[in-house]
Order: C-alpha cells, then sequence, then structure tokens
C-alpha cells in the first residue's frame, strides 16, 4: 500500500527540462560552431530569476550569438521572450520516462501533475466511504478479496493509459480499491488478534509499510520508467487475491449476522492452526450464544454513519478521531510527496524517509504498550509539530538540517499513522467498526488532498506551509488528550458497550474479550453451567 500511496513521486516525477530550440535551429544544424551543447543553450534560452540555471519555461525570440563570447556583459533584461512554442526537452539521466514528460505537464500545466495525486485520494476518500458500509454490510473478507483484484486489474490498465485523462480515471478506481484494502486489513486484524497482542502485532504489521516505501525507491531506480513501475508495483496483487481466499471472515462480524456456523467453523480452524484442537472442543454455539446474547440483540438494530455521532460516547470519540486522523494525514503526505524539494536524489531521499520509520515505530511500539494509546498519540502529533516548527527557523542554505528534521517529523508522523490504526480498531465497536473507520478514513484523504495545495502558500511566504502543517498536528494533539485510554481494554461490540465504557457513566464490569465468560466454566444467562472449561486464559479468540 506504500508503493501504491508514494507511486505519484516517480511515476510523476519531474525531470530537468528546458524549451526545445526552433526547428531551424537543431543542434545539427549548428555543429560547425566551436562550442558545446550546454553552452550553446545560453544563445537560445535565459537564465532563471536564480542565475544558476536555465529557464524552464521560456525562450528568447531571437538567438543571442553574443552571449556565447567568453567576457560578454550584456544585459538580456529588454531582450524579447517567448513560451515554449515547440515543446520541451526532458533531461533523461533521473528518469526515462515520466507521466510529466510524456504528456508535457510542465510551465503552465504543471498544476496537472499534483492533480494526479489529488485525484488519487479522492479515490481513497470515495473508497472509504464506500467499501466501509459494504464490509459492515456484505463482511470484511468479501469486500477485502474484491480489493486485491480491483487494484491488480486496474492499477496494471493505468500503465496502458493512452492520455492524461484516462490515467486519472485509473488513478481514481485504483485509490478507492487501497481504500478497500487497508481498511479491511485493519479491522480483520483487530478483530482477530487477541488483546495483548495486539499492539505488537500492529506495529509490525506498519514496518511492512516502511518496507514498501524502500521497495518503492529500488524499483523506481532500476526502471525509471512510469508504465513499467506501475506494472510491477501492481502485479503483485494478484498473487494477494490469490491466497486471500485462504482468510477467515471475522468471527465477530458472523455471529452479529446470525451465522454463527460459520463463526464456530472459523474458529475451530484458528484453533487447530494454532494448535490448540482441545480448546475446538470446547467452542460451541451455546458458549457463542451466551457469549454474544447482547451483542446479538443490539445488531438488530440497523446502523448508520449517524450512530457514530448519536450518543455521548460515539460523539466524543468520532470528533477526537476526525482531528487526528486528518492532521496525521495532512502532515504526512505534505512531507512526503514533495522529495524534489530537498535537493538530494529522489530515490535516496525516499529511502531515507523510509529507514527514519523504523526507530519511530519502536518508539510508538514501547509507548503503545507501557504509556497508552491515548498518551502515544497526543506525543507522536506534539512532537511532529515541534520539528516541522523549528525547520522554519534553520536557514535555506542549511540543507542537511533541514532535510534531518525533515525526515525526524515524517518518522513523527508515521508513528502517528501507526497509532491512530490500531487506536480507531479498538475505540469503535464491532456493529459499526468499518463505518466508523471509512468515517475517519475519510477525514484522512481530505487531508491528504489538501496537503499538496499548501505547498504552493510558499510563492506568499516560505514558512506558511510548515505554520499550517504544524498548527494542524498542535490541534490534533490537544484533540487526541480527550481521547479514552484502550490499553488491555476487550473491544466493544455495541454503542452500549462505548457508552458504558466511555460517556462518563457507570463502567460495566468488563469481560474477557473472547467467547469465554469466566475462568473455569461458562454460564448463561439463567445461570446454568453450560460446559466445563479449564484453560486459564479462557476459550475465546485470547485462548487460540
Amino acid at each position: 500500500m506504500a508503493s501504491q500511496n508514494l507511486l505519484n513521486n516517480f511515476v510523476s516525477g519531474i525531470p530537468s527540462h528546458h524549451c526545445r530550440l526552433p526547428a531551424n535551429h537543431s543542434f545539427y544544424n549548428l555543429s560547425h560552431l566551436q562550442v558545446d551543447e550546454k553552452q550553446l543553450l545560453r544563445a537560445f534560452i535565459p537564465l532563471d530569476s536564480s542565475g544558476s540555471r536555465l529557464d524552464r519555461c521560456r525562450r528568447f525570440v531571437e538567438p543571442q550569438w553574443q552571449l556565447l563570447a567568453a567576457n560578454s556583459s550584456v544585459n538580456i533584461s529588454q531582450v524579447q521572450t517567448e513560451d515554449c512554442l515547440d515543446g520541451w526537452t526532458f533531461d533523461r539521466s533521473e528518469f526515462l520516462a515520466t507521466t510529466v514528460s510524456e504528456w508535457e505537464l510542465v510551465c503552465s500545466l504543471r498544476p496537472l501533475k499534483q492533480m494526479i495525486q489529488t485525484i488519487y485520494m479522492g479515490g481513497v476518500l470515495a473508497g472509504a466511504i464506500i467499501y466501509g458500509g459494504l464490509s459492515d454490510r456484505y463482511g470484511r473478507r468479501s469486500v477485502l478479496i474484491w480489493s486485491y483484484l480491483q487494484l491488480g486489474v486496474l492499477g496494471c490498465s493505468s500503465a496502458l493509459s493512452p492520455s492524461y485523462s484516462a490515467y486519472c480515471v485509473f488513478r481514481f478506481l485504483s485509490g478507492m480499491a487501497v481504500s478497500g484494502v487497508i481498511l479491511n486489513g485493519v479491522s480483520l486484524k483487530v478483530e482477530w488478534i487477541p488483546t495483548k497482542e495486539r499492539t505488537l502485532v500492529g506495529t509490525l504489521t506498519s514496518f511492512f509499510f516502511t518496507f514498501g516505501q524502500m521497495i518503492l525507491a529500488g524499483l523506481a531506480y532500476w526502471l525509471r520508467d512510469w508504465r513499467k513501475l506501475q506494472v510491477v508495483v501492481c502485479a503483485p496483487q494478484f498473487l494477494f487475491f490469490t491466497y486471500s481466499w485462504w482468510y477467515s471472515e471475522s468471527a465477530r462480524w458472523l455471529v452479529l449476522k446470525r451465522r454463527s456456523e460459520d463463526a464456530l467453523k472459523s474458529l475451530h480452524r484458528v484453533a487447530r492452526i494454532n494448535g490448540k484442537p482441545e480448546i475446538a472442543e470446547k467452542l460451541t454455539l451455546e458458549v457463542l450464544h451466551s457469549h454474544m446474547k447482547k451483542e446479538m440483540e443490539s445488531s438488530r438494530l440497523s446502523h448508520t454513519a449517524y450512530d457514530l455521532l448519536r450518543t455521548r460516547g460515539m460523539r466524543r470519540i468520532s470528533i477526537c478521531l476526525v482531528a487526528v486522523w486528518f492532521s496525521t494525514s495532512f502532515a504526512y503526505y505534505g512531507l512526503a510527496m514533495d522529495l524534489q524539494k530537498f535537493g538530494v536524489s529522489i530515490y535516496l531521499m525516499q529511502i531515507i524517509f523510509g529507514l527514519v520509520d523504523f526507530p519511530a515505530k519502536l518508539l510508538a511500539l514501547g509507548m503503545l504498550s507501557y504509556l497508552g494509546r491515548r498518551v502515544s498519540q497526543a506525543t507522536c502529533l506534539f512532537l511532529s509539530a515541534l520539528i516541522i516548527f523549528a525547520n522554519i527557523f534553520v536557514p535555506t542554505d542549511m540543507q542537511t538540517v533541514r532535510t534531518t528534521l525533515a525526515c525526524l517529523g515524517k518518522g513523527f508522523t508515521s508513528a502517528s499513522f501507526t497509532t491512530v490504526y490500531l487506536y480507531t480498531g479498538e475505540l469503535y465497536p464491532t456493529v459499526i467498526r468499518q463505518t466508523g473507520m471509512g468515517f475517519v478514513s475519510t477525514m484522512a484523504r481530505i487531508g491528504s488532498m489538501a496537503a499538496p495545495a499548501v505547498l504552493i502558500l510558499d510563492e506568499v511566504l516560505p514558512a506558511l506551509p510548515s505554520v499550517v502543517y504544524g498548527g494542524a498536528a498542535v490541534l490534533a494533539g490537544c484533540f487526541a488528550c480527550f481521547l479514552p485510554e484502550t490499553l488491555n481494554i476487550p473491544l466493544p461490540d455495541t454503542i452500549e458497550d462505548v457508552e458504558d465504557k466511555w460517556s462518563g457513566g457507570s463502567p460495566a464490569p468488563q469481560q474477557h474479550e473472547g467467547v469465554a465468560l469466566k475462568e473455569g466454566c461458562v454460564v448463561s444467562t439463567e445461570g446454568v453451567a453450560l460446559k466445563e472449561l479449564k484453560d486459564a486464559e479462557g476459550t475465546g479468540l485470547n485462548a487460540l
């Protein structure tokens, strides 16, 4: 998924370029002049405002041969220039071919380059809205399988795009599929992994996102052609589609959808795979129903996005998560989607941005395990804001320091992403978890779409983008302080569970996550023992 989100850095990289010379002044026709190509360009193309490189969007109307003289002091401010009427010549040392060089998305068309990423993120946003609701209705596994297939087919098809418009359509639909993969993958992980191991598994999973960033840089450096890179990045989705049929549907979701037999089969299968056949023998429909009775009664009610805001506890959680998701994505993509501004090789910069994630996420793992989710979330946001603000006061000529601070800021926003994915899955109840994930993910995609637009503000004031990114992170950190803590707390299954635990009323008695209610026996609501159990951890997901 990292390769998809950051693909535009390489597919739409901007090669060095300048106006193509007029047809009657080609280098071939001017070969009799005893000057090299770089010197010859000075007679046709003016220098830009910095005076250190050729202008990318203008050329002289008439060649200025006097500029080729060794000690020329000609004042060219009054020399007439024109747009690149014959197109552009692109340097092929860094990129062999990109969407920018193929469709000449430079100068007046430069906003179209960034529009590709905005359209892609729009697709991710649409996918969060559509697939979030569909997975609550049709299941996490089914939507995940479909999303893999959609991403593989449409991602590879985008490499065959004959035009800019067609490519944008394919990227939008690919973005929808990416959202389906991420949301349903997170929900399956949260709903299957036991409470104590959830932090470790969630953080380790996020490391693969980091590996994806680094692998993307290697593939882009090797291929350097946007069509080939597009195919190589998307083709593995067919492999994922093939083995995703082996996944088990969420047992929680199956029980709440009155498919208890299927849930029981999935639980038995997991028990056998984990080498605990004795647990499988203790799992019966009576055990499932006795444990999930309250949740099953609640699930008879139809739930909509309105339920995310209807009650006090859900409203507090949703509002705070909206701020956290928006700001985390806003700051992350503001830093990660403009690698060429650092003056370092874009391939090296991508690897550095990936490497910095390792210590940041290890720090997040320790914080999540010992300090809890709320402190970890707020700390990551406040530290990222501090580093972004600090970069404002570093002089532009100290490029190494600025790059180092940018990497640290990106590391903390990445750790914030790791935390909020886990945190959100633990805060929303099972009956509406995917709808909630889709809702807050929608806010994240709005943030990722807005982030590139803010970079335009540097034309007004160079420090303004950093002020906006840092300010958003501070605001989100404040909102995170109002979220309830979920460390070592069982997943809520119903909205009533959330209200009992976190709305400020009297807390409901906590039960161990899984199928078993008590150590030693499972008791129905009538108090009748259903089956003697001996496993100290219970017979639910924790026992598997």
